[in-house]
């Protein structure tokens, strides 16, 4: 009985012992030069900002006459520009809205609560209730979307909502690719379509 007392009380101190070296461990090496964390802060920030994008036309004949297209207006609270890295971009940690014009100046437009211009790319990460509306009402929206400006095209692997005035539809589905002014879908999942318009008849 004694021998199996003991054994226990030898089990229970080694455990305590254990339990006491993992606990006592801690990482007290102060990281310096390469090792250390690397603070990363804008080169600029900008608040209640407007950019605008525009095109210039090859042969300008005076002055007076309007000498470029308007593109693009990239607007919102706060931009924090991140140029100055290997990787350049910009942030908009407090959402932003983008207005593209097409050839008939026709206007779409896309906002979200979030963004991440990637200058060498020329795409933007949109984030947290994004949506597109067309000049002709149509609608897409999801949680997450990229818009590649280059090819004015749209697309995400997340859960959309596509709404179309013109034919009275709406479609969920899940993954897809869009062009900038809502005119063609490729969905790669859909969950149905709903047909919402009512008879003139009635």
């Amino acid at each position: 009985m004694n021998k199996r007392f003991l054994e226990i009380l030898k089990g229970i101190a080694m455990v305590f012992s254990i339990a006491m070296l993992f606990f006592s461990c801690k990482d007290n090496y102060k990281r310096v030069g390469e090792e250390a964390k690397r603070e990363v802060f804008p080169q600029g920030v900008a608040e209640n900002f407007v950019l605008t994008y525009t095109e210039t036309p090859e042969k300008v004949v005076t002055d007076g006459e309007a000498a470029s297209n308007v593109l693009a207006i990239l607007s919102g609270p706060l931009r924090k520009d991140f140029e100055n890295l290997d990787f350049p971009y910009q942030t908009f940690p407090e959402g932003l809205l983008v207005e593209v014009f097409d050839e008939k100046k026709q206007k779409t437009t896309i906002e979200a609560d979030y963004g991440i211009y990637y200058a060498s790319t020329a795409l933007i990460d949109l984030q947290g209730n994004v949506i597109i509306k067309g000049h002709d009402g149509k609608k897409l929206e999801a949680p997450q979307l990229y818009y590649d400006r280059e090819n004015e095209w749209a697309f995400t692997e997340e859960k959309f909502k596509f709404t179309n005035p013109e034919d009275g539809t709406v479609m969920d589905g899940e993954g897809m690719d869009i062009k900038k002014d809502l005119s063609f879908l490729n969905a790669r999942k859909t969950y149905g379509l709903m047909l919402i318009k009512e008879d003139k008849d009635d």
